[in-house]
């Protein structure tokens, strides 16, 4: 078959070094997690179509490849995100009466590229807080986060804050709803101006003035000062104002600013959202907020809060790996050889066994230093 080794557009294989990286970089994240107390699930990599995508996940369905099952003759998802599974776990498989804690790892897939340079395979690392309604559940997924964007070496990571909730609030007030609800956040999602003004014209005229304000909302603390005074005083407005506010001090070393046009999520999350952000990456390299109720459609509504990131843009964010440089040693059955090699291993040396007729290729093992017998020992010398 002519190029039988093409891959499909936007998929990829991940070769050495960064699949080492990529590798050792879930290890540390899922450590980190493991120690704020979140266990490890580990979902299916295909579902019921309906189980993937019905309640609060319907706005995943553009995303979700769907083939039909030949023993059930039901319609099968390929998970486009695995939060919806860690819904459905916690709602009907674990069952738990208060806080439940859950991480994972695992590649999803895309009908499409989420942008231009970015992979339709993702790989999907994050952590989800189910159980707990306030801010304080927030606040320790905002912390975790930014935890990871330092524990991967992004300590020059940005994160966006937005809220779902005000949206929602000013819409009510507005009586927007069904197709142009969903339009008006498409165009604040893009900050577009001229189609905001157009979807606004026939609304009320101090919630259309809101409505545009909000894309020029963007900052820290003195930015909320203004919002609080150019938006109408809605119970809905004020409270995630509120919620803001008390998230902003949250990350340590991270850099945090609000942006009320930053929504995602539409059909999904209702309150805080927030969004990593890198330089040299087409949008979010992570993302997550509040999504109460995703577990309803399982049995049990319940409130939650989490964030995924996707490792392939994280790997791409950070300078070139490199392979780790290796110790070549000669084939051979002796009994001291066997045992320096198995001493090196054990304090994490890379060595690599030279097979017979090999030396030619040597270079590429990627060694820097071997293995040889000098005076009746075997030691480690430059290559």
């Amino acid at each position: 078959m002519k190029n039988a080794w093409l891959l499909p557009e936007y998929v990829e294989d991940v070769l050495p070094p960064y699949a080492l990286a990529l590798e050792t970089l879930r290890r540390r994240l899922l450590d980190l997690f493991a120690s704020h107390g979140y266990e490890l699930v580990q979902p299916p990599l295909i579902e019921y179509l309906d189980s993937l995508l019905t309640g609060a996940a319907q706005d995943l369905d553009l995303k979700t490849f769907k083939v039909l099952d030949s023993l059930s003759g039901r319609l099968l998802g390929v998970r486009a995100d695995i939060t919806p599974q860690a819904a459905r776990i916690d709602a009907h498989l674990l069952n738990r009466q208060g806080v439940t804690r859950l991480c994972y790892a695992g590649t999803v897939l895309h009908t499409r590229p989420s942008a231009m340079l970015n992979s339709r395979e993702p790989f999907q690392v994050g952590a989800e807080l189910f159980g707990h309604a306030g801010i304080e559940a927030d606040r320790e997924s905002l912390q975790l986060l930014t935890a990871a964007l330092k524990a991967a070496g992004l300590d020059s990571a940005r994160v966006s804050l937005g809220h779902v909730g005000l949206f929602r609030a000013l819409a009510q007030a507005a009586g927007v709803a069904g197709d142009l609800e969903a339009e008006l956040f498409a165009a604040l999602q893009h900050k577009d101006a001229p189609q905001i003004a157009a979807l606004t014209a026939n609304l009320e005229s101090k919630l259309a003035a809101a409505f545009r304000r909000l894309p020029e909302l963007y900052g820290g603390v003195d930015m909320l000062a203004a919002a609080r005074r150019d938006l109408p005083a809605l119970p809905g407005v004020a409270a995630a104002l509120d919620d803001l506010a008390a998230l902003l001090s949250t990350a340590d070393g991270i850099a945090l600013s609000v942006d009320l046009a930053d929504l995602r999520g539409y059909g999904y999350h209702n309150g805080v959202v927030f969004a990593a952000y890198v330089g040299g990456q087409a949008g979010a390299i992570g993302q997550g907020g509040r999504y109460d109720g995703a577990g309803a459609i399982f049995g049990r509504s319940r409130p939650a809060t989490g964030f995924s990131l996707d490792l392939r843009q994280v790997i791409d964010s950070l300078p070139e790996p490199v392979l780790r440089p290796g110790i070549l040693a000669p084939y051979g059955q002796d009994p001291g050889l066997q045992s320096a090699v198995a001493k090196l291993r054990a304090v994490g040396e890379r060595v690599v066994i030279e097979l017979p007729g090999q030396a030619a290729h040597r270079a590429e093992a990627g060694c820097d230093r071997q293995l040889a017998l000098q005076g009746g020992t075997w030691q480690v010398i430059p290559l």
